[in-house]
């Protein structure tokens, strides 16, 4: 009987090893990806100074920033806190060493962050994210906005089978909007009313624009901006047609259409869409969101956007950068529950397999061949096969049991096979046994 609660705290991932590999090979696959595309990879600290997180933080993300809590011998001990993304860490770090830097920089991040969500079946408090951004200094082209787009992209197909949608915006365009309508006071309102747009229903958007104070031209030029979504022509007209005489919206139309453009010919499925507008406040300019169409109820699976001035606070420096992030924790655990780790390709393997955690299990029979078989095993990892030794002393049937369960093969070894070392390996899938020096054929 368990004389504590072991269960996790709600919010936190515990997988069992067989999922664990998977995790991780889906995250070493995009690891490789980033690497492919150029990104230098770095880590941040995982903990940091509340003035230093807090200062970018903004919205619902600043409630839910963990502060850290110890005996603190000086002042900056007692104010410290868990980073909730790699974004603002990124800033700090970009200013810390931007002598040493080479811009426009690409760099990856990849690790744990934390945010105290309310408890939710898909929400994670603790939860890995992996990130790319491309930061320069005074200016950086918005092409890098579609490369950093592209690359998210690529990182998706290289393990997900199920087709993919990029939506894409620009911040600009509807911050212009909002002042050609003299509407800068319920600025925040209105980002956050189209931000959850899609999670609430038509009837709750219309009550919302009512109680903030839109007349009804204000309400209806509004709605008419949330409708538009499509291939990029369409999206450029519809947008054109809104007559929007601001120089703001128009730059963010000119930037919508120039990433669009970039994206399909890269071959990455994009359109344009105006109820994207992402809910972090530093986001300035283009703004993505990545979704299957055939699940739409698995939400975003990948999102970021352009920042211009995120590492203001820290300096008077200008570095502005766009970066875009996979939070696998989520991704995996949606996918798991919708079954789509096994999803087969076109050529019927498995996109994501579950595997067996350990190559070869070598099974003695007693702990006479012990010492011969601890021997095997370390030349089969010289070899490159993950190896494990069943050194308890259970009946051979019971040994082969738990063999199979770890193990895709087994090598049992008698007094026979250590005198002799002729070894044959058994295929616990097909049950079929090949000599052992058939292994790398």
């Amino acid at each position: 009987m368990k004389k504590l609660n072991t269960t996790p705290i709600s919010g936190m991932q515990e997988l069992l090893p067989e999922k664990q590999i998977i995790f991780d090979d889906i995250k070493n696959k995009i690891e490789e990806t980033y690497k492919s595309h150029g990104f230098q990879k770095i880590e941040t600290p995982t903990i940091d100074r509340s003035e230093i997180l807090f200062a970018k933080a903004g919205g619902d993300t600043e409630k839910q920033i963990y502060k850290v809590v110890k005996t603190a011998e000086t002042a900056e001990d007692a104010d410290q806190a868990l980073r909730f993304d790699h974004t603002v860490p990124l800033a700090r770090y970009v200013v810390e060493h931007e002598s040493s830097l080479n811009f426009p920089f690409r760099v990856t991040q990849i690790g744990k962050n934390f945010r105290g969500e309310r408890a939710q079946k898909g929400r994670f408090r603790e939860f890995y994210q992996l990130d790319i951004d491309v930061v320069g200094r005074e200016t950086l082209p918005i092409a890098y906005d579609a490369e950093v787009i592209a690359t998210l992209y690529d990182a998706l197909k290289s393990f997900l089978k199920p087709k993919m949608l990029i939506r894409v915006s620009n911040r600009k365009i509807l911050s212009g909007l909002i002042e050609a309508q003299n509407l800068q006071e319920k600025s925040a309102q209105l980002f956050s009313i189209i931000d959850h747009a899609e999670k609430v229903s038509p009837e709750k958007t219309a009550e919302a624009l009512d109680e903030i104070g839109l007349n009804q031209d204000q309400k209806d030029l509004m709605n008419s901006f949330m409708s538009i979504k499509g291939p990029r022509a369409e999206v450029i007209e519809k947008l054109a047609a809104l007559n929007i005489e601001n120089e703001t919206t128009k730059q963010g139309i000119k930037e919508l259409d120039e990433v669009l453009k970039l994206l399909d010919a890269q071959d990455a499925e994009a359109i344009g869409d105006m109820l994207i507008v992402r809910g972090l406040d530093y986001y300035t300019g283009t703004v993505f969101e990545t979704f299957l169409p055939d699940y739409q109820k698995l939400g975003s699976i990948c999102s970021g956007g352009r920042y211009e001035n995120l590492a203001r606070n820290y300096t008077d420096q200008n570095f502005p950068g766009v970066g875009g992030s996979i939070g696998l924790t989520r991704l995996f655990s949606v996918l798991d529950e919708n079954n789509l780790l096994s999803n087969e390709t076109e050529d019927g393997k498995p996109a994501v397999a579950l595997e067996k955690p350990i190559d070869i299990a070598i099974v003695p029979i007693s702990e006479n061949e012990n010492e011969y078989s601890l021997k095997l095993a370390k030349l089969l990892r010289t070899k490159g096969f993950s190896t494990d030794t069943i050194l308890t002393d259970k009946k051979l049937g019971a040994k082969l049991t738990h063999a199979a369960k770890i193990a895709k093969f087994g090598i049992v070894i008698g007094e026979n096979e250590a005198k002799t070392s002729e070894l044959k390996i058994k295929n616990f899938e097909t049950g079929e046994e090949k000599p052992l020096s058939s292994l790398n054929s």
